[in-house]
């Protein structure tokens, strides 16, 4: 007897067209963790910048990710490790910056440079390649080189 495989009857294809017929209900869902993803893309990416990813620096950033959206320990590290795979993945981050513009107002933008900061502040050195990286990260964001400045400062008094 022959045994046919109907297409569309596996799991990922399921799964999509779940997602097709109940995208309304999931889409605040499926927001919050594009926000969550984005910005602990771009956390992460900071961190790499000067070459040297330190534990501190992941738990920083899971202390980040859980003040911002209200999430446990447990959360914040479930979003970080997924947030490494896509970080070690992406080209640019230009994607991710434009997720965060999406969800995040511009009068609000500077508390993402501030953080942003605070995980290059984390390891005591400010290297040349963290600060490239957050000068061309401000304009993505639209924020200003004078905001990213006070930012700094501002994470500096802290």
């Amino acid at each position: 007897m022959r045994e046919y495989n109907l297409i569309g009857t596996d799991k990922k294809s399921l799964g999509m067209l779940k997602n097709f017929f109940f995208k309304n209900k999931d889409a605040k869902d499926s927001k919050e963790q594009d926000e969550r993803h984005a910005l602990a893309v771009i956390l992460i990416s900071v961190a790499r910048s000067d070459w040297e990813y330190t534990l501190i620096e992941a738990s920083r950033i899971d202390s980040i990710l859980q003040k911002r959206f209200s999430i446990t320990g447990e959360e914040a590290q479930k979003i970080r490790h997924l947030a490494e795979e896509l970080e070690e993945q992406a080209t640019d981050l230009v994607r991710f910056t434009k997720i965060v513009k999406k969800f995040v107002p511009l009068e609000q933008r500077t508390d993402i440079i501030e953080v942003l900061w605070e995980v290059v502040l984390t390891d005591g050195v400010r290297d040349d390649g963290e600060n490239s990286l957050l000068r061309m990260l401000g304009p993505l964001l639209g924020v200003t080189d004078r905001e990213i400045a006070f930012s700094r400062q501002k994470v500096n008094k802290t």
